[in-house]
């Protein structure tokens, strides 16, 4: 056990090479685009509206299309289901987003910088917690807002869940919903975290197999 402790240890603690540290800087600055492309768009089209209904979201905002007008629309058609209105005071992840992706590139840059296994490890592992943590909020949120239907709304339609990825027909509107600019740069880091890890372990495990690592670390 203790010689499994101290080679892990060694190995968590392994210097890396120059790819994985550019990488680490790579996924930093990949951070940026989430500031100003949206990271989920949603369209919908309708027979009265030909050329659809656009909104856009980003880490901090909905943007509708047409000036911001499909927005108003959208939540006119809202009403009428009894659906609540998009607001963005309602979108608590607007207010600590911004703030959490800019620690997350910290944390990035911070592991480029020391260059060890070890701070790659631990920007893969918050990075897909975040990740996971964001899916998962903004599936509730759309849950949320296609279940809590006001009883007394004009036109009565049993609950749904809007299409996260893909398209749906709710109604007589076709939805679709797929990941904007944003959210690929967001996947961009993980892939480069993933393999920065993974180049940097694999050069640790050549280096110890060719030459026992020393006991303890720095």
């Amino acid at each position: 056990m203790k010689r499994l402790l101290e080679r892990s240890h060694a190995l968590l603690t392994a210097p890396v090479g120059a790819t994985p540290r550019v990488l680490a800087l790579v996924a930093a600055l990949l951070v940026v685009p989430t500031y100003v492309a949206p990271l989920w768009n949603l369209t919908m089209f309708a027979p009265q509206y030909g050329d659809g209904l656009r909104l856009d979201i980003y880490s901090y905002k909905l943007e509708g299309g047409n000036h911001g007008q499909d927005l108003k629309e959208i939540n006119l058609l809202n009403h009428y289901i009894g659906m609540h209105d998009l607001a963005e005071e309602d979108f608590r992840e607007f207010k600590w987003m911004p703030f959490v992706m800019g620690g997350l590139a910290l944390v990035f840059l911070r592991a480029a910088v020391m260059g060890r296994v070890l701070d790659l490890l631990d920007s893969l592992v918050v990075f897909t917690w975040f990740g996971l943590f964001s899916l998962w909020s903004f599936g509730y949120k759309l849950y949320s807002y296609g279940h809590d239907l006001a009883p007394g709304a004009p036109v009565k339609v049993p609950p749904f869940m809007p299409p996260m990825i893909g398209s749906a027909q709710l109604a007589n509107f076709e939805v679709y919903s797929y990941p904007g600019l944003g959210s690929y740069a967001l996947f961009a880091v993980g892939l480069a975290l993933a393999v920065a890890l993974a180049l940097g372990v694999r050069a640790t495990l050549r280096r110890s197999a060719a030459a026992p690592l020393p006991r303890g670390g720095p």
